[in-house]
C-alpha cells in the first residue's frame, strides 16, 4: 500500500510537462484496449461467419434459394456471405444479356465480389494502424518524458551548494515512471496489432479461395442451360 501512495506522490509531485506525458500515455493505453476488445470481437465473429456459410454453402444448397435466404433478412449482409451475394447478384443481372459471352461475365462477377472483399478487409483492418502508431511511438513518448524529468531535476540542483543523492532521487524517480508506461501502453498494442493482423491476412486468403471456387462452380452454369 505504501508502495501504492508512493507512485501516486511521485505522479502529483512531477514536472507539468512529465505530467502531461504519462497523461498521454495513460488515454493511449485506453484508447489501445478499447480498439482490442472491439477487433477481437469483429474480427472473431467474421470467423465464425465464414466458417458458418462456408459449410452452409458446401452442403449441397440450392445457389438461388441461397441466395434469396441472404437477401430475405435484409440486414447487409458482411465477410463471405457478402461476397456470395455480390457475385450471384451479378451472376444473375447480366446473365441473361445477349451477345454476352461467358469469358465476360465471369469478369465482371469477379469484379463485384473483389470490391466487396475490398469492402469487408477495410472493415476488419479499420483502427489496426492506430494501434501500430501507439505500439510504434509509445515508448519514445514515455522516453521523452524520463528525459525532460532527468533534466529538471538536475537543473534544480544548479543553485544549491552541496548536491546530494536525496536531493535528486525524488526527481528522478518520478521522471523514470514514464519509460514503463510508454511500455505499458506499448507491448499490448504491438501484440494486439500483430495478432489481428494475421488474422485478418488469414480471411483475405480464405476470401480469396472462395471467390476462385465459387467463380469456378458458376462457370459451369454459365451456358445457356446452366442453373
Amino acid at each position: 500500500m505504501n508502495e501504492q501512495l508512493s507512485v501516486v506522490d511521485l505522479l502529483l509531485e512531477a514536472s507539468l510537462i512529465v505530467q502531461l506525458v504519462m497523461l498521454l500515455l495513460a488515454g493511449a493505453s485506453v484508447l489501445s484496449w478499447a480498439i482490442i476488445f472491439r477487433k477481437r470481437r469483429l474480427i472473431g465473429a467474421a470467423r465464425q461467419e465464414a466458417d458458418r456459410f462456408e459449410a452452409w454453402f458446401w452442403s449441397g444448397v440450392d445457389l438461388g434459394k441461397l441466395f434469396k435466404s441472404i437477401e430475405s433478412r435484409g440486414d447487409g449482409a458482411t465477410g463471405m456471405e457478402g461476397i456470395f451475394q455480390a457475385g450471384f447478384s451479378e451472376f444473375t443481372r447480366v446473365r441473361g444479356q445477349a451477345g454476352l459471352a461467358s469469358g465476360q461475365l465471369m469478369d465482371g462477377v469477379r469484379r463485384a465480389m473483389h470490391v466487396e472483399q475490398l469492402k469487408e478487409i477495410d472493415r476488419l483492418e479499420e483502427s489496426l494502424a492506430t494501434l501500430a502508431t501507439i505500439g510504434s511511438t509509445s515508448p519514445y513518448v514515455g522516453l521523452f518524458g524520463t528525459v525532460w524529468g532527468i533534466m529538471n531535476a538536475f537543473h534544480g540542483l544548479g543553485n544549491v551548494q552541496q548536491a546530494t543523492l536525496a536531493m535528486v532521487a525524488p526527481g528522478i524517480a518520478e521522471a523514470l515512471i514514464a519509460t514503463p508506461m510508454g511500455l505499458f501502453a506499448a507491448i499490448p498494442a504491438v501484440v494486439a496489432y500483430n495478432r489481428f493482423a494475421d488474422r485478418v491476412s488469414r480471411l483475405e486468403l480464405r476470401y480469396d479461395t472462395f471467390m476462385e471456387e465459387f467463380t469456378a462452380l458458376l462457370q459451369r452454369h454459365s451456358g445457356p442451360g446452366g442453373a
